[in-house]
């Protein structure tokens, strides 16, 4: 099966992961990140194993993890050449940063510094994102909506954002990235899934700008290189289930292939609404891109699938 559009095509295989489907199960597998020795960990909210560590031939590695049952969001990052995840665990209410083999090295608790939380049930966070100074993003996405931000020692800074229909608010801020394409300053990518849109911040939290995907219930973008590549769970409106596909931007952050997806088309420099148009997925959930520009897409609510691997054709 081949999907996708322009120079952005691929070959799909939905058989990658290797895996013995008893020995390890998964319920939704929602997020996804490579390491530096190319190993790709998959966070599913199953706690007989939360993480799943494979190479890229979909041979499973490795398997930890039994006490995060609200498992959602995945980040790596590096701290004094060595890497850690970022575990957010919206049941738990909590944000846990880990080894790459699981011991836990600290835990965010709900932020009480803020003044906005009476109670840690009003805190569902759903993703993470650190700057190379080691300061620490985290979007509540499923609670008020605010991004709360911790220097790397976990100390409160700053939190901006809320529940509105305001061009500095969100509706859904279900994920978050650290854009540092092109030149200056990196800036904060972070989505307003039910918006249909990303928006760009300032590392402060001043907003930017918004990025319109209209007919995308777009979940974390991903940057690699010059483009962005996200899972678009639902599309049209967020009561089609099963209606899911892959957008990838350009570095002007014009969408240039939807694998899954109508084919995209400006008019007066605007886009235009997008379907799903290929049964390819069901609810994809997160994207993650390997070095050769292959994508591999993991999915919520979707049969207990494992990911499926995207190979770009290349030379289209």
């Amino acid at each position: 099966m081949i999907t996708g559009h322009h120079q952005h095509q691929y070959s799909v295989d939905k058989n990658w992961a290797k895996i013995d489907a008893d020995k390890y199960p998964v319920n939704d597998c929602h997020e996804m990140v490579i390491d530096s020795m190319n190993r790709l960990y998959v966070l599913t909210n199953d706690t007989r194993n939360n993480i799943l560590v494979f190479d890229l031939e979909g041979n499973l590695l490795s398997a930890w993890g039994t006490t995060y049952p609200g498992a959602h969001g995945l980040s790596l990052f590096k701290e004094k050449d060595v890497e850690y995840l970022l575990i957010t665990d919206h049941e738990r209410h909590q944000v846990i940063k880990t080894t790459l083999d699981g011991e836990e090295m600290m835990v965010l608790n709900y932020p009480v510094e803020t003044g906005c939380y009476t109670d840690e049930s009003l805190y569902l966070p759903t993703e993470t994102a650190v700057t190379s100074n080691g300061d620490i993003y985290i979007t509540d996405g499923y609670g008020l909506q605010y991004v709360i931000q911790y220097d790397s020692k976990g100390k409160y800074i700053r939190h901006w954002g809320g529940s509105g229909d305001k061009e500095e608010q969100f509706n859904c801020v279900h994920g978050i990235a650290i854009d540092g394409r092109g030149e200056g300053r990196p800036t904060l990518l972070l989505t307003s899934r039910n918006d249909n849109a990303f928006k760009r911040f300032s590392l402060e939290g001043i907003y930017l700008e918004t990025i319109s995907l209209p007919g995308s219930f777009v979940c974390r973008p991903v940057i690699k290189d010059h483009y962005v590549y996200a899972a678009v769970f639902r599309s049209g409106f967020n009561t089609n289930e099963a209606s899911g596909f892959i957008t990838i931007l350009d570095g002007q952050n014009r969408v240039v292939s939807t694998p899954g997806g109508t084919a995209p088309l400006y008019l007066d420099n605007k886009l235009l609404p997008q379907q799903q148009e290929e049964k390819i997925f069901i609810h994809p959930h997160d994207v993650c891109v390997d070095d050769e520009g292959n994508i591999y897409v993991c999915q919520w609510k979707s049969k207990k699938t494992y990911p499926y691997k995207l190979t770009r054709i290349k030379n289209v």
